[in-house]
């Protein structure tokens, strides 16, 4: 996969070399077994110099101004002397199984500035629209010194509760249109969001972002907060007009400080970790499921008569499972 030993990787990304970063990532994404050895070997090695970063998760419908609000606020955060590091998720295509990861070009002015880093990443069909290997990734970008991570979703499906696992703070942006808006959110979303922040606050739509201001602040009232020591906050922005960018970057930076004094982040992180120890686990059963020889032998037949309508798939799953052994 690369022609790079792990020490030269190694010292890439502690040095922050964008080439070498990409190279060190592009190895963690391989799905090449002998990459993926290669790949544990570099995480190890940068693993006591990860953990230091903030992780920051975005998520909004499609139009909401997912790209536009993170280019703005990132120029915000880097002005104040911070380093980032933003992973936006594309949705594969069911067919091909191409994304056309085009938020570098959306986020021009971010993406040429030297103390920016953006990857975009393939969701590759991954449940909820987060690629298995998200969370190595923001690990081998605190390790280059960004102390500023944020994971752009795509918005859809389980996205928003996966992401939600893997940072520390959840941002949502909400359209203006809060009628619309306030059906489509589900109960779950908004217990996991510690920001929510209506888009697109100015001219015609201004009204029209106050109102969806009041409207989610009744809703959040009737839910359970995450936290005892953080009520989730509701702010209007405009990032095309610059317009409110202060206040959410504030609102942050108050999270993070209470809750660093309340001592939840660590206990955060590492049920995330039990988490992802879970996630790891189910995805290595399925694959050995699938390579268990008779399994493997077995499902072609299976599914031909489930094809045929001669069998129901609950039938053939039973069957199959009953296949395997207790060691």
């Amino acid at each position: 996969m690369t022609p790079y030993p792990i020490e030269i990787l190694y010292e890439g990304v502690l040095s922050c070399n964008h080439r070498l970063l990409a190279k060190a990532i592009s190895l963690i994404e391989s799905t090449r077994p002998q990459d993926r050895s290669k790949a544990h070997k570099l995480l190890s090695m940068l693993l006591p110099h990860t953990g230091k970063s903030w992780r920051i998760g975005i998520t909004g419908a499609p139009g909401v101004g997912k790209s536009t609000m993170i280019e703005t606020l990132g120029l915000k955060i880097i002005s104040e002397g911070h380093r980032i590091a933003v992973i936006t998720i594309d949705p594969s295509s069911q067919l091909s199984g191409g994304s056309i990861l085009g938020d570098k070009t959306r986020m021009s002015k971010l993406s040429n500035h030297n103390d920016v880093f953006i990857r975009p990443a393939p969701s590759g069909g991954a449940l909820g629209g987060v690629n298995s290997t998200t969370r190595e990734v923001m690990l081998i970008c605190e390790a280059a010194g960004f102390d500023v991570v944020i994971v752009e979703t795509v918005g859809v499906g389980q996205s928003e509760t996966e992401v939600e696992s893997m940072v520390d703070m959840f941002m949502a942006l909400m359209m203006p249109n809060a009628g619309d808006e306030l059906q489509g959110i589900k109960r779950g979303i908004m217990e996991i969001t510690d920001l929510f922040v209506i888009t697109k606050a100015d001219g015609a739509t201004l009204q029209l972002a106050n109102l969806a201001k009041a409207q989610i602040q009744a809703s959040a009232k009737l839910l359970r907060h995450k936290y005892a020591h953080w009520s989730p906050k509701i702010l209007t922005s405009s990032a095309l007009e610059n317009i409110g960018i202060d206040e959410v970057w504030q609102c942050c930076k108050q999270y993070f400080a209470e809750s660093t004094d309340a001592n939840v982040l660590s206990l955060h992180r590492a049920k995330q970790n039990q988490h992802w120890l879970h996630q790891l686990l189910e995805q290595g059963f399925r694959e050995i499921f699938y390579q268990f020889p008779p399994i493997k032998e077995q499902l072609p037949a299976f599914e031909q008569q489930i094809l045929d309508g001669r069998i129901l798939p609950t039938y053939a799953a039973e069957k199959l499972l009953g296949m395997l052994t207790v060691v």
